[in-house]
């Protein structure tokens, strides 16, 4: 298709949704909701673009924009735009594109952007344990990769998780536990191994926990909803210098126990089903305190996930904090995601009225 520029006079705000390529060089990310930004921008006299650092030059920026009347994406080349909205999938895009310089050459023009990037889970913990108010909600945690230290770790808790510093959607979980004779059990979503001993484990085990940088985190024993855990997932955005609660969902384990992931066996359940004034207070208070710890901290979130919980005595805990949070399967969080971003993208860029 012929490359088009049909933004040359600025007289709407323009998005730029940055991206990255799979392996095979076709475009990665979670395509239907750049359509449903792109169909709710135009309703409010915006418009968006998608592109990869590939498509970045001194002055202006190759991409697509998706036309709804056509059902289709074209090609285009654009200038700058108002504002970049961070979603690249792979962790190992976001490095490149963070060594290009290109997020400096943003803030060099006065360009907002956000999400400044992934989070790894232990400097999570570290921001965390260091809040005021936040630290008292988190598993006990520490770095997996001291044989002696993640030994004496399990003899306290006797079962913890373990999980890669940079993963997401429950992927790398396993828990690590011993029993009455010292015998270490391995349980993951598809393997189960047991070792006689602390170093049998750790001699096939050590490379691993190495290369991808695990955690140890206690084990919860969650409070349970018809005899399985759940956990809450709550969806997070910044609204006029402030961050609110766009979404709460449940997730119940069902097959299996280390996660309640919907792609691992979960299931939905409404929060209406559990909500509690108890339950409402505490979100709304670790959104607020999360949001603005993050961005005090690494750069502006405007959006946000929580994978929360409850213990069986009464506690909340913090498990998870996600940048990138995944599509929720509720409809109507998706549709107030759509329209917290799109209100956001205009506030940041200055079109508030529009």
């Amino acid at each position: 298709m012929a490359v088009i520029n049909p933004w040359s006079k600025r007289m709407v705000p323009v998005i730029g949704i940055l991206t990255a390529k799979k392996k095979d060089g076709t475009i990665a990310g979670n395509g239907p909701l750049f359509i449903e930004l792109q169909k709710k921008l135009i309703s409010l006299n915006g418009i968006s673009f998608i592109f990869t650092l590939d498509g970045v030059h001194a002055d202006s920026i190759d991409g697509f924009t998706y036309i709804p009347e056509k059902d289709e994406w074209e090609r285009i080349n654009s200038p700058y735009p108002d504002l970049v909205y961070n979603r690249i999938p792979f962790r190992k895009s976001e490095e490149e594109i963070t060594h290009s310089g290109f997020f400096s050459r943003l803030k060099e023009q006065n360009i907002p952007f956000f999400n400044p990037g992934f989070i790894d889970k232990f400097e999570l913990y570290r921001l965390l344990k260091n809040h005021p108010a936040l630290h008292s909600y988190l598993p006990a945690t520490i770095s997996a990769i001291q044989k002696q230290k993640l030994m004496i770790f399990l003899s306290q808790y006797q079962s913890v998780y373990l999980k890669p510093a940079q993963s997401a959607r429950g992927n790398g979980i396993f828990i690590l536990n011993v029993d009455s004779q010292k015998r270490i059990h391995l349980k993951g979503l598809n393997k189960c191994e047991e070792f006689l001993t602390f170093d049998h484990f750790w001699q096939e085990w050590e490379d691993l926990l190495m290369k991808k940088n695990y955690l140890a985190q206690e084990e919860i024993k969650s409070l349970l909803y018809e005899g399985k855990r759940f956990d809450f997932r709550i969806l997070a955005h910044a609204e006029n210098n402030q961050y609110i609660v766009t979404g709460v969902g449940i997730r119940q384990s069902q097959k299996q126990d280390i996660t309640t992931h919907v792609p691992t066996g979960g299931r939905l359940l409404p929060y209406e089903l559990l909500q509690t004034e108890e339950h409402d207070l505490f979100i709304h208070t670790i959104v607020k305190q999360i949001g603005e710890a993050l961005s005090e901290q690494f750069g502006f979130f405007g959006e946000f996930s929580i994978d929360a919980g409850i213990s069986q005595s009464g506690h909340y805990y913090i498990y998870e904090v996600n940048s990138k949070p995944m599509s929720f399967d509720e409809n109507e969080i998706e549709e107030r995601k759509i329209d917290h971003l799109c209100n956001l993208f205009l506030q940041l860029t200055g079109y508030p009225d529009i």
